[in-house]
């Protein structure tokens, strides 16, 4: 990293100390000697407990746009680590538990790799920095654990992960990809789509990120499905949400495109969100959807609330 973007990084983080009173921002660079080439940011609420085991929240980065210029990703990361408008840092301030959001880039060069919904591109990344980032993930939260425990704070080995738009897709992939290290997940903003427990519908194969139908191949794992199935999760969308990525190239590829429309439709809200909600609902998925009246692309206060209910029904 050079000097520039260190001197940037360090005045970010000098301001987010000395102007939030609600918490502290470490930020850690990367190391990929423990795995991670990225560097990510930890907040950690002021009235943390040091006697009760917590959950470290992961929210991933969505910058929200695609740029070369990595300064930018970090700076829209360390908005989402320090400010309650975004879903993890809300919900860490509720519940008194740190927040971890990676810093994972989003290149306008290579605008198919859409790094921030973890989609197919990505994951077929190889012997570069960008390859399987979902590991590189688990490597922070590893990082993070140490660092906590440094300061007194015994955290759980599963985290809670939660997103909205992009970062909530990401959520739910990574949910369906590790749900053995997700204690709960809720995410929304999703394009009325969602990753399916399921290797083909109508016999036609759904691989990642559609199904689980090439797992082994993509991942050199099995699909968990009954861990799957049993991890507590929280879907929403807004009923006026017009934000639907599933047109856009750098979210899906033609083939994918085809596949959703035909088999879970092309109509955002409500036919793809519904199909979707019943092949959850029928594979047994300890799952909760909810769709708010006269909410668009958003998550207001109320809604984020009920995310923390959710959240706090699961931990106790």
């Amino acid at each position: 990293m050079n000097k520039i973007i260190y001197l940037i990084i360090t005045t970010l983080i000098f301001y987010a100390c000395s102007n939030n009173q609600k918490g502290k921002l470490l930020f850690v660079e990367s190391n990929p000697k423990n795995g991670f080439n990225y560097p990510y940011f930890l907040f950690i609420p002021d009235n943390i407990s040091t006697e009760e085991e917590t959950f470290i929240i992961v929210e991933p980065n969505n910058s929200g746009f695609a740029d070369d210029d990595f300064k930018k990703h970090i700076e829209k990361a360390e908005r989402t680590a320090t400010k309650d408008f975004y879903l993890g840092n809300y919900v860490a301030q509720k519940l008194n538990y740190p927040l971890l959001v990676p810093t994972f880039p989003r290149s306008k060069t290579d605008w198919k790799i859409y790094t921030h919904a973890l989609d197919r591109d990505l994951m077929r990344q190889k012997h570069n920095q960008l390859e399987r980032i979902d590991l590189q993930l688990l490597e922070m939260f590893n990082d993070a654990k140490s660092r906590l425990n440094e300061l007194d704070v015994n955290t759980s080995n599963q985290f809670l992960m939660t997103g909205f738009s992009a970062s909530g897709t990401f959520a739910n992939r990574f949910a369906l990809l590790h749900p053995n290290k997700v204690k709960a997940v809720a995410a929304g903003g999703l394009n009325g789509l969602l990753a399916l427990p399921l290797d083909s519908i109508e016999d036609k194969p759904l691989d990642y990120p559609l199904g689980t139908n090439d797992f082994t191949v993509l991942f050199n794992q099995e699909f968990q499905k009954s861990e799957f199935i049993n991890t507590p999760q929280f879907y929403l969308m807004g009923a006026l949400d017009e934000n639907d990525a599933v047109p856009y190239d750098d979210a899906f590829d033609p083939n994918e495109r085809e596949l959703i429309y035909e088999l879970l439709g092309k109509e955002m809200l409500p036919l793809r969100w519904e199909n979707c909600k019943k092949t959850y609902t029928d594979n047994g998925v300890n799952v909760i959807f909810k769709t708010f009246k006269n909410i668009g692309h958003e998550l207001p206060d109320s809604t984020k609330k009920e995310i923390v209910d959710f959240f706090e029904k699961y931990l106790n």
